[in-house]
């Protein structure tokens, strides 16, 4: 009894700690600015599609896309997997001079609409027709073209430079028939190449082409009639306001150069209005 009667008593002590509730905590202060700030950035994305026109928007894009090249000379392989890398077809990176000098095979050479040459210095080869040909096939915000002429157009850029084709179709040609007298189609896409040429300096070609005649004839009509076009679509750029000083030349090909494999089909008709490469 006595040893119990000396030994210490046992204190426990128990602690309050106070929570972090109310508005003494901070955690949903964190939370609240990052919500404000997303709303912030939202606004200011509404209030920029509201307040800028398609250029100025297709120019902010642009700011955010690399579009120089990083190297001229691309990989443009041609083997199991096609050079379908980071240096693809598909990317701006393939600009360039592409594999045209070191593996030029038709299925993986550039385009070569914009680049640069060996020396970093622009080249006459790699000019950009990227603009004209947005206009022209209606994916600019500027564009005159409508769904029904859209029928009639198709570009492409080769070395010569940007060709611009205005075809037949089965059901609406661009001359009368067996004539050189333009439809009203072929005066409106005349006049839509006219007003979109300002957009380049180029020379231009003017070149007829037509099908193939049913029958062998002593006198193969093609010829004359391919180069009257030719003539007539020239005229019709220069009453349109292109200088006269930029038509190089105009050709007619008769029949000896088709666009698709029968020879009498429709297709055939056109007109190609080259813009040529600045030498």
């Amino acid at each position: 009894m006595g040893a119990q009667s000396n030994a210490a008593p046992i204190i426990i002590k128990k602690k309050r700690v106070s929570g972090g509730d109310g508005h003494h905590g901070g955690a949903w202060k964190v939370a609240y600015a990052d919500f404000v700030t997303a709303m912030m950035a939202f606004f200011m994305l509404m209030w920029l599609l509201n307040a800028t026109t398609e250029k100025q928007r297709k120019g902010l894009a642009d700011y955010f896309s690399p579009t120089i090249p990083i190297n001229p000379v691309s990989g443009g392989g041609d083997g199991a997997f096609g050079g379908d890398n980071i240096f693809s077809e598909k990317t701006m990176v393939m600009d360039g001079s592409g594999a045209t000098n070191k593996n030029p095979t038709e299925a993986k050479r550039a385009r070569g609409s914009t680049g640069v040459d060996a020396d970093g210095g622009g080249r006459g080869a790699f000019e950009d027709f990227s603009s004209l040909e947005a206009r022209l096939l209606g994916r600019s915000g500027e564009s005159m073209v409508s769904k029904k002429a859209l029928k009639h157009i198709v570009t492409r850029v080769t070395d010569e430079g940007l060709i611009v084709e205005l075809f037949d179709t089965e059901d609406e040609p661009l001359f009368e028939g067996g004539s050189d007298s333009p439809t009203q189609m072929m005066r409106a896409l005349v006049l839509l190449v006219a007003r979109s040429s300002d957009m380049l300096t180029n020379s231009i070609s003017v070149e007829g082409h037509v099908h193939s005649s049913p029958v062998v004839l002593a006198r193969n009509p093609s010829w004359d009639l391919s180069t009257s076009r030719a003539q007539v679509v020239r005229q019709m750029l220069q009453d349109k306001g292109v200088g006269a000083k930029r038509l190089e030349r105009v050709t007619g090909h008769a029949d000896r150069k088709l666009a698709v494999e029968n020879p009498m089909a429709a297709r055939n008709n056109r007109i190609e209005i080259v813009f040529l490469r600045n030498p």
